[in-house]
């Protein structure tokens, strides 16, 4: 399975889309479109993994690497997941008491914007 990137803006918050496999080969994909986006001046980041079916500590690292680049910033990095096997990396990890992890891209603008 491959990586499919595409991202878009609502307000001041960047949707990046995720569908596919994010690992080791893929991986470096979606980190060089982070960096990108954060070196535009996006500081506010959702990335909707609704349609992510594998994630390994590869991925987990990129995502981690993310949030503490828009944290440099001030900014947030939130992620959509739904989907029991990747909540459950996220469990076993430690890192949902690291992201705010959502049901629906709406759910993560809205908590965001009443903070």
């Amino acid at each position: 399975m491959d990586l499919k990137l595409d991202h878009y803006t609502e307000g001041d918050t960047e949707i990046v889309v995720v569908e596919g496999e994010i690992d080791v080969y893929t991986a470096p994909r979606l980190r060089e479109l982070l960096i990108d986006l954060v070196n535009k001046g996006n500081f506010h980041l959702v990335v909707n993994m609704e349609k992510v079916e594998f994630l390994d500590s590869t991925g987990l690292g990129v995502l981690v690497g993310g949030l503490k680049r828009v944290r440099a910033h001030d900014g947030t990095l939130d992620l959509v997941c739904t989907q029991e096997r990747i909540l459950k990396i996220f469990r076993i990890t430690g890192l949902t008491k690291v992201f705010g992890i959502h049901d629906s891209v709406r759910e993560a603008i809205d908590k965001r914007s009443a903070k």
